[in-house]
């Protein structure tokens, strides 16, 4: 019995040499860690870990839930939790002076649990009343608390120094934290993770077919969603604000500028020639030419020229055999490649 006992200890011991060699490991496969990630090799290697664990424990019971656990059960143990979640939203929406979310929360759980059932349906949303989304990690960014390094914590998935610390904080605030016995508090701990894990699946097979390295994308969506969260939904800090760009030229000024040309001025642009018949017919004596008599020098019909109201029907070839066009019709482009306008 004692040289088993003994051959016990020493795997054991071994097995914790061979994580922490592991770890060690780890740390050194990233020589240029990402900046704000300096932690990168030890935590892409708790992330492999983790992600073996979900791929080849968690995901499958999941599924297996999914498969037993008809959708109008699974849509209200859903509602339970959130329900329970309300109560440590509610506490730091208060922490952070957010009195109408905290009242609006405190509304929602009175709401759920008296007329849902104990929040196995959520009445609380049909009343028009917001979910909201808050814990102990926002509430020290809140009031300045720095995010440090990201962390990648065994079990718990991604985070931040700051998150993990709140963490610790949302654990006493829950109230599955004070059921007892413990078994039956554990249990409802591990009911909730498998039913959130079963709402991801189809998240996690998007993830599985879109991201070339997974760990960056978790990482970088984590990060972007908790600067969200702590900006009530603003614009994030650090991106760039497209709003505040230079307006748009306004192209419509072109026509006042093609009518304030002085009279007999020659042109031989489309666009000057689309102003100048949008305006109506030139001031007397001046010069309008189509393309391919503006590229020949000759000058414009003489009706264009004698300032009647109704724009005449063009001739865009100028040979024998006339084309004609009546005005207001879209000119295809010349065989000169002239840009086509459109005639008013």
């Amino acid at each position: 019995m004692q040289t088993t006992r003994i051959s016990g200890a020493r795997a054991f011991q071994a097995g914790k040499l061979a994580v922490a060699a592991a770890l060690l490991a780890g740390c050194t496969t990233v020589q240029t860690p990402t900046k704000g990630d300096p932690l990168e090799g030890l935590n892409r290697t708790i992330f492999t870990v983790n992600d073996k664990l979900d791929q080849y424990a968690l995901k499958p019971v999941a599924k297996g839930y999914v498969f037993i656990t008809p959708q109008p059960v699974r849509d209200s143990v859903t509602n339970f939790f959130s329900n329970i979640g309300d109560v440590y939203i509610a506490a730091n929406n208060l922490l952070q002076l957010k009195i109408t979310d905290g009242v609006e929360d405190i509304m929602r759980i009175v709401i759920n649990t008296v007329f849902g059932v104990g929040g196995l349906f959520d009445v609380a949303t049909l009343a028009k009343l917001p979910k909201h989304d808050n814990d102990l990690g926002l509430t020290l960014g809140h009031y300045g608390v720095p995010a440090g390094p990201y962390l990648v914590l065994p079990l718990f998935g991604p985070s931040t120094v700051r998150d993990a610390v709140g963490s610790i904080g949302n654990y006493y605030v829950n109230p599955l934290s004070y059921i007892h016995p413990d078994g039956l508090s554990w249990a409802l701990y591990g009911l909730n993770v498998v039913n959130t894990r079963a709402n991801l699946l189809n998240a996690s097979d998007v993830l599985e077919g879109a991201a070339l390295d997974k760990y960056s994308f978790v990482r970088n969506a984590y990060l972007q969603r908790r600067q969200y969260l702590l900006s009530d939904g603003k614009q994030a800090q650090g991106l760039p604000n497209y709003g505040d760009e230079a307006p748009l030229p306004k192209y419509d000024d072109v026509d006042s500028g093609a009518a304030g040309a002085p009279a007999g001025a020659v042109t031989g642009t489309a666009g000057a020639q689309g102003a100048a018949a949008a305006k109506g017919a030139p001031a007397s004596g001046a010069t309008a030419a189509t393309p391919p008599q503006a590229a020949s020098g000759t000058a414009a019909a003489p009706e264009a020229a004698s300032g009647s109201s109704e724009s005449p029907p063009l001739d865009l070839n100028g040979g024998p055999e006339t084309t004609q066009i009546p005005a207001g019709q879209l000119v295809p482009p010349s065989r000169f490649n002239f840009p086509s306008f459109k005639l008013r």
